[in-house]
């Protein structure tokens, strides 16, 4: 009898999607309320990220808008070159994110390892992740976040791009809140006078820098020397800058970090200013043809044989976790809940990708309004509430994270002092 009561219950694959549909596999990531997890589905076995956030820990860190938004952004978005949605739902004490996989680490992971990249490999990155950028704008999202942290590739050395957390829909009216990661914003941010799509390219040049030459290109020792440098320095090369970069080269970076958003490369409208990017002579050997279709083979592939992310996560959920995730069915009563958790219940909805079309909430989520703070956090404030690196594992797969706060106040990692030169 007692076998008997025991006995699991059937999966009921039909129904809404819950966390009894996957086994839970090596943890990944972790970050101040959420984790990283490989999970495996039943009934198709196919491996995805699963990133969950605990609900408690997003109230008491205002950032219940923050997930709502992204979980409707996402939902809208699929895209060869983008982490992609597949599946959301949440439980008593979490909410679910259900993501492609991408066993390749991130780029942060491999710069601090390799010190910089080949010119023809960032390349590669920058043709992919342009399409991507292309695509959202093309939708009316901007990312406002990226940089070498969000930027995972797949087993073959795909680029992807990853955490809308701050992202955001845009129209003709402009931003001005601060937002995003301070060493890749673009300097329109920083001047407050207002900023719309194009700061994404510039912060994909200051990406595409720093992985060329291993440094970034507008640095400073605090906040406002960095503030100073990106706004009015000159953009300067390293000494051996003509040994790793060809002029080609150096001349997209050069349009990506423009200053001024109207001859910025890339930045044109109505999907003009991706053409004249993809007709730039640094591009000539990319088939943009079958780039999307990932048949072409990616210049570096990641190592397979180890883990391209910090393995001390597992090891830390295995031995220090009080509170392990594990499938827990849902409680009838759901009657005394605060205004936050209110909040999430009715508005993180499930979503299925192989059941249900894809959808914009745009422009509900424009004035996404927290029930608990009567706060927007959307296109009018510009900047939703989120703790600085809110969900930043260590290392490999990245969560969530949007930080103006670095460890020598100035997000640069700490590197030797190089000469350099300017090119015209």
């Amino acid at each position: 009898m007692g076998a008997l009561c025991c006995r699991p219950q059937p999966i009921d694959f039909d129904g809404e999607v819950t966390l009894f549909h996957f086994i839970l596999l090596r943890c990944v990531g972790k970050g101040a309320f959420g984790k990283v997890r490989v999970v495996q589905h039943k009934q198709t076995r196919q491996l995805y990220a699963l990133k969950y956030i605990n609900k408690a820990k997003c109230v008491k860190m205002k950032a219940v808008p923050n997930i709502i938004q992204e979980r409707r952004l996402l939902e809208e978005i699929d895209h060869p070159f983008v982490v992609n949605l597949r599946y959301a739902f949440q439980d008593d004490e979490n909410c679910f994110f259900v993501l492609d996989l991408m066993l390749g680490g991130d780029l942060r992971f491999h710069l601090e390892r390799l010190g910089s990249m080949e010119e023809h490999v960032v390349r590669f990155y920058v043709a992919q992740l342009s399409g991507a950028l292309s695509f959202i704008h093309d939708m009316g999202i901007m990312h406002r976040d990226i940089k070498p942290d969000n930027i995972l590739l797949d087993e073959k050395g795909n680029a992807h791009l990853t955490d809308f957390n701050i992202a955001v829909h845009f129209s003709e009216r402009k931003l001005t809140g601060v937002a995003g990661s301070m060493a890749y914003m673009a300097p329109e941010i920083l001047a407050k006078r207002g900023y719309s799509y194009q700061i994404d390219w510039w912060s994909l040049g200051v990406c595409a820098y720093e992985l060329i030459f291993g440094r970034r290109p507008f640095r400073g020792r605090s906040n406002n020397d960095l503030t100073y440098s990106i706004t009015k320095d000159p953009l300067k090369w390293p000494e051996d800058a003509e040994k790793k970069c060809t002029r080609a080269g150096m001349h997209v970076l050069k349009g990506l970090l423009e200053r001024d958003v109207h001859r910025r490369v890339g930045c044109k409208g109505n999907g003009e200013g991706f053409q004249e990017f993809q007709r730039l002579p640094w591009f000539h050997s990319i088939d943009w043809e079958t780039i999307e279709s990932k048949e072409q083979i990616p210049p570096f592939m990641p190592d397979t044989k180890k883990a391209n992310f910090d393995a001390s996560h597992e090891l830390e959920e295995l031995l220090l976790e009080d509170n392990p995730l594990k499938a827990k069915a849902r409680k009838a009563n759901q009657e005394n809940l605060s205004a936050e958790m209110r909040q999430m219940e009715e508005q993180f909805t499930s979503y299925d990708f192989k059941k249900m079309q894809r959808r914009s909430y745009y422009p509900h989520n424009q004035q996404l309004i927290s029930t608990a703070t009567g706060t927007s956090s959307g296109v009018a404030s510009s900047r939703p509430v989120t703790p600085a690196d809110g969900l930043r594992p260590d290392n490999g797969i990245r969560i969530n994270s949007s930080s103006l706060e670095y460890p020598n106040g100035s997000g640069e990692m700490v590197r030797g002092e190089k000469q350099e030169k300017e090119f015209s």
